[in-house]
């Protein structure tokens, strides 16, 4: 154990190969070890030491695990969600997602909500904490990925309007099996060409049948809108994330199955999501 702001400068330059924010990093890890939030850690930095763990979770990083999955959790909407390698770590850009959909159902809330390929649960919890009178179902093909939704669920004491299927939808009939309509579907299917290099978190550590649809990134998408027909009400909204090079060509496929389509760029001014009506 020694002095926790030495620790901290001598951990930063250890992460700067594969860390764009060395610095950040080294608190959450140092924070995670000392059992409190990096606020607290940066408010009593000067009488804290250091516990022996640190170096352990340090030596992780530096292997480019993601510092979701050595902490066991991720922040996304203001709300705290357990992670692991059944699931995609939930991203800031996908919080567009929400942000539209609470500008969108400002006046008319909807009533039952759907999130396809729900992973963590993010995208319905989120969306469930900010329509105090809606349910939802979420739906994935990982029995393991949704076991960490429940788990959220129940955290985020959703779980009473909260219902979790395992569907895949690259099965016939799939969305015939989900047994209603929905005012809201979100959806942040996968849309990574396989043709892409991507970073060592990211491919070493993430579900990969979460990420990658095939060499266009669109088979995902070319099956889920021709079956929304089957699952949206008729003044329904649909929210789809996208990749930043994907609007044209799955802005073609949903218009040729009859939606009206808007596109809207995240924080970093990429395409991200289109908001398909009918």
């Amino acid at each position: 154990m020694g002095d926790a702001a030495e620790a901290l400068r001598d951990a930063a330059p250890k992460l700067a190969e594969i860390s764009d924010t060395p610095r950040l990093d080294a608190e959450l890890l140092l924070a995670h070890a000392l059992g409190m939030s990096r606020e607290q850690l940066l408010l009593d930095l000067p009488k804290l030491t250091t516990p022996d763990a640190f170096a352990t979770l340090i030596n992780r990083r530096t292997r480019s695990e993601p510092i979701a999955h050595i902490i066991g959790s991720k922040e996304f909407w203001g709300l705290e969600f357990a992670v692991s390698p059944d699931v995609l770590i939930p991203r800031p850009d996908s919080e567009l997602l929400i942000e539209q959909a609470v500008q969108i159902f400002a006046e008319d809330p909807p009533e039952n909500l759907l999130d396809l390929g729900t992973g963590s649960g993010a995208l319905l919890l989120a969306a469930l904490s900010e329509f105090p009178k809606a349910k939802g179902i979420g739906v994935d093909a990982s029995a393991s990925a949704l076991g960490i939704a429940h788990n959220n669920a129940d955290s985020l004491e959703l779980a009473d309007r909260a219902k979790f299927h395992l569907v895949d939808w690259t099965t016939p009939d799939w969305a015939q099996s989900l047994g209603g309509r929905f005012d809201l579907i979100l959806a942040n299917p996968p849309y990574v060409s396989t043709e892409v290099v991507l970073l060592q978190d990211v491919v070493n550590f993430e579900p990969h049948q979460a990420l990658f649809a095939g060499a266009d990134g669109l088979n995902d998408y070319k099956i889920i809108i021709p079956a929304l027909a089957d699952i949206l009400t008729p003044t329904g909204i649909v929210l789809l994330e996208i990749g930043f090079d994907q609007a044209e060509s799955v802005s073609k496929i949903a218009r040729k199955n009859g939606y009206l389509v808007e596109c809207k760029q995240d924080l970093g001014r990429n395409d991200r999501l289109l908001i398909l009506t009918r």
